[in-house]
């Protein structure tokens, strides 16, 4: 059999499930029906030096030896002569499990307990002990395993390739048609397509020279079909090449599926294991060509936190990390830690390429400063996402939100060096005839096709943009406004006072005999008064007490006696002498200041002249605001523009910088695909909505008419 026409093996293997209906539900079925298709493979591939390992075994066993698996396993090959990595040591086949229906239960056990290790920890993970109870209680496993028996899955009929297809093909059935969970551990087939050609269409150059070894690897590879598109294509484009696929996944089913998948396939020098990719690293010293993923969307890190707060930086990254509700950028730092060292025209520093695909809050989600802004800014500012693809809703089995592809390397074109494409497919899906969960639509091959061009093209057009890497980049800043209090003594805030600070009843007199009950606008020639009464207090009147308790004490009078007013003049917090505050370039990081007088740029960071130095005044909460600036903008024009136009008295807040550049505010990365790609439609002419309005008026009357009549 060809890889052409493996449909048809599947296609059997897929009407057996019929069997099992009655005890199993339709998206049961796979839990029965892909170990036993490994099961039959792993039977027809040993069969050719089963003898050799039943005799071997025998031998050693007489002499009491007990761990066989590393001679075994090198004893038992293929029909090349290749040692298989694996091997079962038990009389039993499947002709033999057929032949005693009686026993078929107990044998099937024994049968899978005779293999090497590698393979009875893959069947602990499908748990199939329990469905071989199952399948007895119900009286069907005899009628299953008969009707595999019957399967010529020998590799002289069936090779690695199109048992990998089978296979694959299996499992694309059976998680499709389990719609309610198809989306927790399978991507669509059409979106992994998608990210396989962004990925490896780049380098069809390279990979399709004689000789090629490529490494791909999924940390979240579910049951292995990313890692199976990526090897179909490179088969496709070349037969000769050599792929190693490494994968990880968290759930213990799905594990089991990708490692049968790589075991089918003959792949020996690869690797799936079970694991968390977020605190266990299966592979700490290899790095890989090609890596690719789809990881949980909002996925919970909470259990992992206590580990990864303990790491000096987490896989190479010692920035803010994420919200504890959203870890998916961990999966992209992860998969960037194992990017090989890149060195243009140095072969032993090819560099690496990534594929993931994230729903839309790692491109938007945490304002300046946030874990996920700090992410997106280490990624851009090294200069190493390539583009990013937004995919039309409703494309996955278990969400119907928006998805996006991005693809990140550290070895950019030099057509792309700076700059980040955005592609926007996000109308080029078609319609499914019968929606499967929330997956209502696919793309078909001419959109894919489309995508690739583009993504290959660098050409601005309605769906794809180029822009530089600043673009997505701005720098918050705070701005302040004075604080503007207006002093009175009245009865209602005497009261007030008094209730807190009894003891001060003839303090407060003595301040209002000097005062008096009308309002003051300025505020610290009001203090100063304050202070001077308090000063010249008599010593049997007692005034501020000392310390922390006087400190409440001044606090408690002015909240009492002020109230803001846009009238009154600003509060001073300091005052400084001549000299002793200068305008610092450092504040300003790669930007040239417009031509502006000392005192103008000092009023723009809240520094004011008051003809003896500079003096600052107390900011206004309620007033304080702030404002993004992009980074290809210099602050101060900004500010003049935008902020100190309409609002003359407004500054900067020079004293929040940014931890990184150490200027002004703080440097964030977001993308925004519906600013990018937004396109303006004009309202319809009132005449056209009026005339609607009034046909609809008029059959709502028409109907009233009828009704009444």
């Amino acid at each position: 059999m060809t890889p052409a026409n493996f449909q048809q093996l599947a296609n059997f293997i897929w009407s057996v499930a019929d069997l099992l209906r009655g005890p199993y539900r339709p998206p049961q079925y796979e839990r029965v029906m892909l170990p036993l298709t490994v099961l039959r493979r792993f039977d027809a591939v040993l069969a050719s030096s089963k003898e050799a390992v039943l005799k071997r075994h025998a031998e050693l066993s007489a002499k009491g030896q007990s761990s066989v698996d590393a001679i075994l396993n090198n004893l038992a090959k293929d029909e090349d002569g290749t040692p298989l990595g694996f091997h079962n040591h038990s009389q039993l086949d499947f002709y033999k499990l057929k032949g005693d229906p009686d026993n078929i239960g107990r044998h099937l056990a024994d049968y899978i307990a005779g293999f090497s290790e590698n393979i009875r920890k893959i069947f602990e993970r499908f748990e199939f002990d329990k469905e071989i109870e199952k399948l007895e209680e119900s009286n069907r496993l005899y009628q299953v395993v008969a009707q595999f028996a019957e399967i010529d899955l020998h590799p002289k009929r069936v090779d690695n390739i199109t048992m990998g297809l089978v296979f694959e093909d299996l499992i694309r059935r059976f998680n499709e048609a389990a719609n309610e969970t198809a989306g927790d551990h399978f991507t669509p087939r059409e979106v992994i397509q998608l990210m396989v050609n962004l990925l490896l269409e780049p380098d069809t150059s390279v990979l399709t020279q004689a000789g090629v070894i490529v490494t791909i690897c999924d940390p979240a590879c579910g049951t292995g079909g990313m890692l199976a598109e990526a090897q179909n294509w490179i088969r496709a484009h070349n037969d000769q090449a050599t792929v190693k696929v490494f994968g990880q996944d968290y759930n213990p089913r799905s594990y089991a599926v990708a490692a049968s998948d790589l075991l089918i396939k003959g792949h020996k020098d690869g690797q799936v294991v079970l694991g968390n990719t977020l605190t266990d690293d299966p592979f700490p010293d290899q790095r890989f060509d090609y890596l690719l993923a789809n990881p949980p969307f909002g996925v919970d890190w909470k259990a992992e936190k206590k580990t990864i707060d303990r790491w000096p930086n987490f896989r190479g990254y010692s920035g803010k990390l994420p919200r504890i509700n959203d870890g998916a950028l961990l999966f992209l730092l992860y998969m960037m830690s194992k990017f090989q060292d890149y060195n243009a025209g140095d072969r032993d520093k090819p560099g690496s390429r990534t594929a993931v695909v994230f729903n839309g809050s790692p491109m938007f989600t945490g304002g300046a400063g946030s874990g996920e802004s700090d992410i997106r800014r280490w990624i851009i500012e090294r200069d190493q996402l390539e583009a990013i693809v937004a995919l039309p809703e409703q494309m996955f089995y278990n969400t119907g939100i928006g998805t996006f592809i991005w693809v990140v390397t550290n070895r950019k074109a030099a057509t792309r060096r700076g700059k980040i494409q955005l592609i926007d497919a996000r109308e080029r899906y078609t319609p499914m005839k019968r929606s499967l969960g929330d997956k209502r639509r696919y793309l078909d091959q001419a959109a894919l096709d489309t995508v690739t061009r583009e993504h290959g093209a660098l050409e601005n057009s309605l769906t794809s943009r180029m822009f530089d890497n600043t673009y997505f980049g701005y720098r918050r800043i705070t701005v302040l406004r004075p604080l503007r209090l207006r002093f009175q003594i009245i009865d209602e805030a005497r009261e007030r006072f008094l209730n807190t600070c009894p003891e001060l009843f003839d303090a407060l007199q003595a301040v209002q005999d000097a005062l008096g009950s009308e309002p003051l606008l300025d505020w610290n020639q009001a203090w100063d008064a304050v202070q001077q009464v308090f000063n010249t207090l008599p010593d049997d009147v007692e005034g501020w007490a000392k310390g922390a308790k006087g400190t409440a004490q001044k606090k408690i009078f002015r909240d009492c006696f002020t109230t803001t007013d846009p009238e009154a003049a600003p509060v001073i917090a300091k005052r400084h002498k001549k000299g002793d505050v200068s305008v610092s370039d450092e504040w300003f990081p790669q930007q040239t200041l417009p031509a502006l007088e000392s005192s103008e740029l000092h009023a723009l960071l809240g520094l004011y002249a008051d003809g003896k130095g500079l003096v600052e005044y107390e900011s206004d909460p309620a007033l304080k605001d702030a404002e993004n600036i992009p980074l290809k903008e210099d602050i101060v024009s900004y500010v003049l523009r935008e902020v100190r136009l309409y609002v003359a008295d407004a500054w900067i807040d020079r004293n929040t910088q940014d931890e990184q550049d150490g200027g002004i505010g703080k440097v964030g990365y977001e993308i925004n695909f519906n600013r990018v790609f937004f396109q303006y439609q004009p309202p319809r002419p009132l005449h056209e909505i009026d005339a609607e309005l009034a046909g609809v008026e008029a059959r709502i009357l028409e109907l009233l008419r009828e009704v009444t009549e």
